[in-house]
């Protein structure tokens, strides 16, 4: 894991692999960072360049004040500059896809294709859950509001590991960056940007996904032109995380179509 200056300020990635295949860039949730793509890292890193990123103020980026979900966007293409990636596959999941979305938008050249996971144009409880996780950031803490909100957040075949692992990433992000992440994802309305998307496009959702349910990835699919729909069935919000095995293969099997 490292960092990296920009013109957006320090972001943080680690990064995998290496060849002349199209690198894959993956774009954490809310309530985690990089680290959460362990698994894609090194399933990925030995077929391509993957990447890892974190938004500012999430694990070693520096804290933008009043980010958007643009500015995270323009982060995160800034720092691909700084690394030499011109062109990518961008995988986003959850706040991660919000932001693929939004980067679609300002720079589609640079999105080989989208790879958009537990994810939403829209999201029809936005308001009322950014109102609920920003208050119990600043009433309970970050540590109290992961373990509060752990059990909605994974499936039923999350081990105790994974569960402590997400607990520990939550409680350490900045408060003041998750309510910048909290107001880049749950107040997104993207429609027409999904609309107009022009690449290759997969939406991925755990089955049993109760924060972006299945229903808004199904939506997602009819906005956006060609886009396929594959679930990733007994996983909850973090289904890369709860089973790497089925949505690596699902990627797998989405960038050797979109490659040929």
């Amino acid at each position: 894991m490292a960092a990296i200056a920009t013109s957006s300020g320090r972001i943080g990635f680690v990064e995998t692999g290496g060849s002349d295949a199209v690198p894959i860039v993956f774009l954490h949730g809310v309530g985690s960072d990089k680290s959460v793509w362990r698994p894609q890292l090194e399933h990925f890193g030995q077929s391509r360049r993957a990447i890892a990123f974190d938004y500012p103020g999430y694990g070693e980026s520096g804290l933008l004040d009043g980010a958007s979900r643009d500015d995270f966007a323009a982060a995160i293409l800034a720092a691909m500059d700084a690394l030499g990636v011109e062109r990518a596959h961008v995988c986003g999941l959850s706040l991660g896809g919000v932001v693929a979305i939004a980067m679609h938008a300002r720079a589609p050249g640079r999105c080989a294709s989208l790879i958009l996971a537990d994810t939403f144009a829209m999201h029809p409880d936005g308001q009322g859950i950014f109102e609920r996780s920003t208050e119990a950031s600043r009433t309970i803490g970050m540590r109290a509001l992961a373990e509060g909100r752990i059990d909605v957040l994974l499936g039923s075949e999350a081990t105790p590991e994974l569960r402590a692992e997400c607990v520990e990433a939550m409680a350490a992000i900045d408060p003041a960056a998750y309510r910048m992440g909290a107001e880049a994802v749950w107040l997104a309305d993207q429609v027409e940007r999904a609309r107009a998307i022009g690449v290759p496009t997969l939406v991925l959702c755990g089955s049993e996904d109760r924060i972006t349910p299945p229903a808004l990835s199904e939506e997602l699919v009819g906005l956006i032109p060609g886009a396929s729909l594959e679930p990733i069935e007994r996983a909850g919000h973090l289904a890369n995380a709860e089973q790497p095995a089925a949505f690596n293969a699902a990627v797998d099997k989405f960038l050797s179509a979109a490659e040929q």
